[in-house]
């Protein structure tokens, strides 16, 4: 079993990214709007009882996708590294893979903010998330969170072994996930 952690800012490509490395790999994609958008039609994630349900459906993907005989799973995140509650996520998420004996990787995504601001705009993006249509609250969204979280990683902060930093500014998802799969032997 492996467990690939895909994370970065909004809009920096972790599901597209994600799709191509699902397409060269035998892992499953687990993108964080699936449940996002499963649940907003009756509680906003903003909501407590919105940020529950979401946390609750994905932690039983997890332990079932864990115990199961599936290769793996790849999961995008939004990680506020300044935020401790953020951290301790990463870890319950990750310490449900490895009490199954499942190896981590980390990749990390950063790109430029306006090639963040565009792929914001992206068709396949408001394809695949719902959420994300109303393109004025998402950009004010993607440009506020910047100013409140750092959502990319010090130099050295990370400190798993299998761990991957890719700035895709100017790369194709395809390219960004091959890279991925090569790092990682996936």
């Amino acid at each position: 079993m492996k467990f690939v952690l895909l994370f970065g800012p909004q809009a920096v490509g972790k599901m597209t990214v994600g799709q191509q490395l699902e397409k060269i790999t035998d892992l499953k994609l687990f993108h964080n709007h699936m449940t996002i958008d499963l649940v907003s039609p009756f509680f906003d994630y903003g909501t407590e009882k919105g940020r529950k349900l979401v946390g609750e459906f994905r932690k039983r993907i997890f332990e079932e996708v864990a115990g199961s005989d599936l290769p793996g799973l790849i999961f995008t995140y939004v990680w506020a590294f300044d935020q401790q509650g953020d951290w301790d996520y990463v870890e319950e998420v990750c310490a449900v893979f490895e009490s199954k004996g499942a190896d981590i990787y980390f990749a990390e995504l950063e790109a430029d903010t306006d090639a963040r601001l565009l792929r914001n705009k992206s068709e396949h993006r408001l394809a695949h998330k719902p959420t994300k249509r109303n393109l004025d609250w998402s950009e004010n969204d993607l440009l506020s969170s910047m100013e409140i979280y750092r959502l990319n990683s010090d130099e050295g902060e990370i400190k798993r072994a299998n761990y991957t930093r890719i700035n895709n500014t100017n790369l194709a998802a395809e390219e960004t996930a091959l890279r991925i799969k090569n790092t990682f032997n996936l």
